[in-house]
């Protein structure tokens, strides 16, 4: 399936978009890049009237850049119009509250907050109020940010209670000598730091329950023989930005996988492995969590573009169509430089106009 057009925003030269789906054989691409398979999909939301050059250097005249993915496997052939409609709205308020914040002239980790909570708020996307369930019947969530200015970050696992994860990690990064806190600990953490909990019953949906239901028959009707459903490892939400004052970050905000089990941890929180941003690069990952630390994907990504001057693209087909397939795994990603180039799966933007725009593809 061909990756969408590039909306005739800002000239060819300046702006690079590219959409990637596992697997492929072929397909066609921007600038050839490979179409990925496995009837993946991601979502992806980007600001950008004209980029610059890449220095890795910061620049003031900076213009801001917003990505933001809602998960592979979001989007089904078979979804309906009216739930079309709802995903792309709260795409089109994610895409809003974060390049309002970029606009103003806030910093990148303010604008990934920002998009990311909409997100998080929305029973759509496996994150916050959507979060998938355990197999034991609970909703455990996942978050991390990272600065890419300073290579401060943040990041929560395991927690239950916590309204908006993502708010949880910006403030073990800002708040807290550590990068990752779990379970009671990091709710412990929420609670001095006034972070909104929230009762368990907040997260229960009939969606995410139904869908747990399925992954036990499943387990039950095949037991130990069976290969994992690929749809229960993919669900995640994504930000990364560029901030006028060329400066990036990357947060990354999830439920897990379905019907996980023991405590299982995924990439979303570790940084390096599904959020890293530095000075020159920034990535936010989403698919079957394990490969993506076993590859240590995205700080592998990001250090080839900034040590190696490696190209974007380039660095992140070799990542994540090779290596993270060679493996057995699957997913995506989301990608901004500090050029201002970008990949991603499905998107949004901001003109020139300032009028926003939403689009999803599969």
């Amino acid at each position: 399936m061909a990756c969408p057009a590039v909306p005739h925003i800002i000239p060819p030269c300046s702006f690079r978009f590219r959409c990637y789906r596992h697997g492929a054989t072929g397909g066609a691409g921007m600038r050839g890049s490979r179409v990925l398979s496995g009837g993946i999909a991601a979502a992806m939301v980007m600001t950008a009237a004209s980029v610059v050059m890449r220095p890795v250097t910061a620049r003031a005249d900076t213009v801001p850049v917003m990505v933001i993915h809602g998960g592979a496997g979001v989007i089904k052939a078979d979804m309906s119009p009216e739930r079309r409609k709802i995903v792309l709205a709260a795409l089109a308020h994610a895409l809003d509250a974060g390049y309002a914040a970029l606009k103003a002239g806030k910093p990148a980790p303010d604008a990934v907050v920002a998009a990311i909570h909409v997100l998080e708020d929305d029973p759509n996307f496996n994150a916050g109020k959507g979060a998938v369930f355990t197999h034991d019947g609970h909703n455990e969530m996942d978050a991390a940010i990272m600065d890419g200015a300073t290579l401060r970050a943040g990041a929560i696992a395991g927690v239950q209670h916590v309204r908006n994860p993502i708010s949880l990690a910006r403030a073990v990064m800002d708040h807290s000598p550590h990068v990752l806190l779990i379970g009671a600990g990091a709710e412990a953490f929420a609670r001095t730091q006034g972070i909104a909990l929230v009762d368990t019953s907040y997260f229960w949906t009939q969606r995410r329950w139904d869908q747990l239901q399925r992954a036990l028959k499943e387990d039950a009707a095949h037991a130990q023989h069976a290969d994992e459903t690929t749809d229960r490892h993919f669900g995640t939400v994504g930000a990364v930005a560029l901030d006028k004052a060329g400066h990036l970050a990357a947060g990354t905000s999830t439920g897990g996988m379905t019907d996980k089990l023991w405590g299982r941890v995924g990439d979303s929180p570790l940084i390096g492995a599904g959020t890293y941003a530095n000075a020159g690069c920034a990535m936010s990952g989403t698919g079957w969590g394990e490969f993506y630390i076993r590859t240590v994907a995205a700080h592998e990504i990001c250090m080839r573009v900034t040590a190696m001057h490696d190209s974007l693209a380039h660095a992140a087909d070799d990542v994540i169509n090779h290596e993270i397939p060679a493996l057995g795994g699957n997913g995506g990603a989301i990608l901004v430089d500090s050029a201002g180039d970008t990949d991603g799966m499905y998107r949004a933007w901001v003109g020139r106009d300032g009028v926003p725009h939403a689009a999803i593809f599969q």
